[in-house]
């Protein structure tokens, strides 16, 4: 398998500019678009001595003629190293040098990239210290899920462990509350203290979490639903969950 991948959209190729130039070996832009957004790019290819090449709109649909879904790569697109999840050893070390209440966020079972991308984003935006999810069972790292996340699953670290009920037991003896979302748990998640080092987990749609995964928690919490749907996309549910814990943590 090759180490390199085309990364699509404005925001991820920006990103990676910005954040991870070194990973790049390419840049391509679509023949015929000169606007702002553009011209931003080009200007930090050069202030990376980053190649880039205007070609043909059908050379860079090209690139993606394989792939599954529809994708909307904006006229630009990255040749760069593949993004990389961490390993467990290296969760631990971030842990313990946290000179702050840990913030952590566990995908248990999310299999869909967009989703991944979308958490990412929020686990970011909201601060979080890490995102850790199961090596199986999970969506891979790849373009879409840089696409979505729009430069955090280069700025977030992204964890991906083995065996995930072995990995919450051991950050619960690192001082680590395990926080698991269930509609059927009895308090909601606004009667969670998650001003605490706090992993808050995220089962799947449907599904929920793991039995394995569940028996790890200390505290199970809800999201009051008031209307008739049972249920919120994962990626909208971690938003919620993760900004509750940052007002939580700037009241106190």
């Amino acid at each position: 398998m090759s180490d390199l991948e085309w990364v699509y959209g404005i925001h991820a190729v920006e990103n990676l500019l910005q954040q991870q130039p070194e990973r790049i070996k390419e840049i391509r832009f679509q023949e015929g678009r000169s606007d702002k957004k553009i011209h931003r790019l080009e200007a930090l290819c050069r202030e990376n001595n980053k190649q880039f090449y205007r070609v043909p709109r059908r050379e860079i649909d090209q690139l993606f003629k394989q792939s599954q879904e529809r994708i909307v790569h904006q006229g630009v697109v990255a040749y760069a190293k593949v993004t990389r999840s961490q390993d467990e050893k290296a969760l631990y070390t971030l842990v313990k040098q946290l000179d702050e209440p840990a913030l952590l966020i566990v995908l248990d079972s999310i299999t869909d990239p967009h989703n991944l991308g979308a958490c990412l984003r929020s686990a970011d935006a909201a601060g979080a210290h890490a995102l850790i999810m199961a090596k199986d069972k999970s969506a891979p790292l790849n373009a879409t899920v840089s696409k979505v996340a729009c430069g955090a699953a280069e700025s977030l670290p992204v964890f991906s462990v083995t065996n995930l009920a072995r990995t919450l037991n051991k950050l619960k003896e690192q001082g680590v509350w395990v926080v698991g979302t269930a509609g059927e748990a009895d308090q909601t998640l606004y009667e969670q203290d998650l001003t605490i080092p706090t992993a808050i987990i995220m089962g799947a749609e449907g599904e929920g979490m793991r039995r394995l995964t569940r028996e790890q928690c200390d505290f199970l919490v809800k999201l009051p639903m008031a209307g008739v749907v049972s249920s919120l996309n994962v990626s909208v549910a971690t938003g919620i969950a993760l900004y509750e814990a940052v007002r939580q943590r700037l009241a106190k």
